[in-house]
């Protein structure tokens, strides 16, 4: 009886602790999380977190997961499981400014119109082509709303910069202030060279889609107050009040996006005046000297792999090593604003360098491939012939830095204010630069990445290359906060199986291996089996030699043997394969609890008191 008191007591008392120990976690610990990932794929880095310390209003988060129509899709239910917990977090660190909703649209519901009344996107990926959702919508407190559309597995790393943009772009509705300066004619016009009435560069009617654009001069001295984002086009003979007026902006923690070039081509003016003409170079030397940066404007780059087929003035086509198209290989993929692209094309670019002794840091963002050179700018405006560009071309078997991030510490390109200016006090330096450096101006030009197009009367704008979309990501990037720049790509939640890896490629390693003896033997054979076109017709049928025939017989005996070897290969493959699931499998489902509750046995006979032995009562006394 003692006993059963005992054990329910001891019962009642588990209960009691296991209950406690879930309330102080739930009420107390619920915002402590341990993340022992290898890339930390679910904490949030410090750039989003101080995206939710700056949220004035409250956010509410609608994450459009199709639960029940995705039951058989392990591999999007996994990727779904990792963006609510990312959301979670989220909500979490948000102290109570974001309200996390769960939603599964099904088919023909409420949830589901609801969808796609924030325009969310459907995926036909389901079973007998149902519609998957997977999307997330926010709203704020004055109605507004963002959305990500789909969360695309392929762009996982950039899953948190994604949803920190979003949050960021509700939490400061006002709207970007671009502050353009350049004196090329992008605004269009008549065309001094044709005569006729150019319209704007694409690139600038994008941007004043979604940006407020004012365009300057190089005659200002002065950088407005409520620039979010300075843009300068091929800056030359800029004076010293506009160059200081830089400065201390980029100082003062303002962003910048520069378009430099060795040799634009798109200048009307200095295009009219000759190619020899002096400044047809940009020239900012000391803003990029103080940034610890060096534009080479004396020379052109020639890049042979990357160069672009031109048509010729007798109609055919050759390659010019001045225009190039950069891809995917020659983009920075773990960069918000280049990850996206596929290709940039441009011509005559010039090339960055960082200076030794720089205190700023680089990233570079587009570089050339290998295969590239430099030519000097005054021989490249005088060689109009691409063919003589390519006998002069000889590649350096370097790559060389075509755009680049420039930030961290940066000083003062100016010692005083130079006279006429209003300021008096100067910044001398800044640990928070942040400047984008590109080293061409005529990738901006319509011609490199934009095709004029008439439909009923309306001139069709089709993009060709990346070139705009490259120019609004900057834009974009640069226009959010400092922490949001902050943020670049992070690991992936799948980790991939090396050790698969390394027996698929050996593998098909063999498997090619076996082809290529495959095709070297078909070959011979056609070789051999030519003869029989010099074969005589007798009676309407096809004469073959005994020899021939013999031939033939061996080839296909051959293979048959050799196609055997090929699917034993394969099989291997699998068998491999297979057999290392089969030890992982046992591991982790046998071995792991064998060893796991031998460890807690061992650990209950070391701590396991023993029972102290007590005197039989009776045969004392009857010793007694």
């Amino acid at each position: 009886m003692h006993h059963k008191l005992t054990s329910t007591l001891n019962l009642f008392l588990l209960v009691v602790v296991f209950v406690s120990l879930v309330f102080v976690n739930n009420q107390l610990l619920s915002s402590v999380r341990l993340d022992l990932t290898e890339n930390q794929v679910y904490s949030l880095s410090q750039g989003s977190k101080q995206v939710l310390q700056d949220i004035d209003e409250p956010i509410n988060l609608y994450f459009f997961f199709s639960d029940k129509a995705s039951k058989n899709m392990t591999s999007l239910r996994n990727y779904a499981n990792r963006v609510e917990s990312l959301l979670s977090e989220y909500e979490t660190l948000a102290n109570g400014k974001i309200k996390l909703n769960i939603v599964d649209p099904e088919v023909f519901s409420e949830q589901e119109d609801q969808a796609d009344q924030f325009g969310l996107t459907a995926a036909n990926i389901g079973a007998a082509g149902e519609a998957i959702y997977m999307g997330l919508a926010a709203t704020n407190a004055l109605d507004e709303h963002k959305v990500i559309a789909f969360f695309d597995p392929q762009k996982e790393s950039f899953l948190e910069y994604e949803i920190s943009k979003l949050i960021y772009q509700l939490s400061e509705p006002e709207p970007v202030n671009i502050t353009l300066i350049t004196d090329l004619a992008i605004k269009g016009g008549q065309n001094p060279m044709t005569g006729q009435v150019d319209p704007p560069w694409t690139f600038l009617t994008q941007l004043e889609q979604l940006y407020n654009v004012e365009q300057l001069g190089s005659e200002t001295i002065t950088v407005p107050e409520n620039t979010d984002v300075l843009l300068l086009v091929h800056p030359k003979e800029f004076s010293d009040e506009l160059l200081f007026a830089i400065d201390q902006y980029a100082l003062s923690g303002g962003k910048i996006l520069v378009f430099l070039d060795a040799h634009n081509e798109s200048d009307q003016m200095a295009m009219m005046a000759g190619p020899m003409t002096e400044g047809n170079s940009s020239n900012i030397e000391p803003l990029l000297s103080a940034w610890g940066v060096k534009f080479d404007n004396e020379n052109v780059l020639l890049d042979a792999m990357a160069g672009l087929d031109i048509r010729t003035q007798n109609g055919g086509v050759t390659r010019h090593f001045g225009f190039v198209g950069l891809t995917t290989e020659q983009l920075d993929r773990e960069d918000v604003v280049t990850s996206n692209l596929e290709v940039i094309n441009g011509a005559s670019f010039g090339v960055f360098s960082l200076l030794e002794g720089a205190n700023s840091t680089w990233l570079p963002l587009i570089q050339s491939t290998q295969n590239a050179d430099l030519m000097d700018v005054t021989t490249y405006a005088m060689t109009q012939d691409p063919e003589e560009l390519a006998k002069a071309y000889q590649s350096q078997n370097k790559a060389f830095v075509l755009a680049a991030r420039i930030s961290g510490q940066a000083y003062s390109a100016f010692d005083k204010a130079p006279e006429g200016t209003e300021q008096t006090e100067i910044i001398s330096s800044t640990d928070n630069l942040n400047v984008v450096l590109v080293g061409d101006t005529d990738m901006l030009a319509d011609r490199f990445w934009v095709q004029q197009s008439n439909f009923f009367g309306q001139t069709i704008f089709t993009p060709f290359a990346n070139n705009g979309d490259f120019v609004t990501n900057v834009a974009e990037n640069l226009g959010g906060s400092d922490a949001l720049i902050s943020i670049r790509s992070r690991g992936t939640f799948s980790r991939s199986f090396n050790k698969v890896d390394a027996l698929t490629v050996v593998a098909e390693q063999k498997f090619r291996d076996q082809e290529q003896i495959l095709q070297h033997q078909l070959e011979e054979t056609e070789q051999q089996l030519l003869q029989l076109q010099n074969q005589q017709v007798e009676g309407g049928a096809l004469v073959i030699s005994p020899e021939q025939q013999l031939a033939i017989d061996e080839f296909m005996q051959q293979k048959i043997t050799i196609r055997k070897s090929l699917r034993d290969v394969r099989h291997q493959l699998d068998k491999d394969i297979e057999s290392l699931g089969n030890w992982l499998k046992l591991i982790n489902i046998a071995l792991a609890p064998l060893v796991l509750t031998l460890l807690l046995v061992l650990l209950r006979g070391m701590f396991r008191t023993k029972p102290r032995k007590v005197a039989d009562v009776s045969e004392e006394a009857t010793v007694l």
